[in-house]
């Protein structure tokens, strides 16, 4: 089985973005693309930067969760996801979800994941005999648009952690 759901990815290096922050608004803008997502509104990403608390190491998956209720208030529920089951039953009711890759603070040091530490949107998965494929948009790099990649779950589950963030009427 094979979902994807049409979310429209961001770039975090797009020329509206302060170059300033841009090597660290990868939380931001995949926070600002569930949101769109969800409501068809487009969030400017250097406000949603500050709002969200996001530093020049990234946005911690706490800050995350408490902040972005600044921007959506109590119409949005926002939570951790702990296994892959989950994961595909947001995604399989429709729901994108934030993911991130930290092999910092999974202290995981010595693994070399995808990205050492990295937000992205995940927009859908397929089952395979051994394994589930997810997929997510990258959020681009400097010269590049963000695109649709897919990652292992069983090879990145170290340092793999999920956020899912759902209008209550979703539910």
């Amino acid at each position: 089985m094979k979902i994807l759901l049409p979310v429209k990815g961001m770039s975090q290096y797009d020329e509206m973005i302060d170059s300033k922050i841009r090597g660290s608004a990868c939380g931001p803008v995949t926070a600002a693309a569930i949101y769109n997502f969800h409501e068809n509104e487009k969030l400017g990403i250097n406000e949603i930067y500050k709002v969200l608390g996001t530093t020049s190491i990234g946005l911690f998956t706490w800050r995350l969760m408490r902040n972005f209720r600044k921007i959506a208030g109590s119409r949005y529920r926002i939570e951790k996801i702990r296994s892959i089951a989950e994961v595909k039953e947001e995604l399989l009711q429709g729901r994108p979800l934030a993911m991130k890759f930290d092999r910092y603070f999974s202290f995981r040091w010595f693994s070399k994941p995808m990205f050492n530490y990295h937000w992205v949107p995940l927009i859908g998965f397929e089952d395979k005999a051994d394994d589930v494929i997810l997929y997510f948009h990258d959020n681009g790099k400097r010269n590049r648009p963000s695109r649709i990649r897919t990652v292992s779950y069983s090879s990145q589950r170290s340092v793999l952690s999920f956020v899912k963030i759902i209008p209550h009427e979703a539910e």
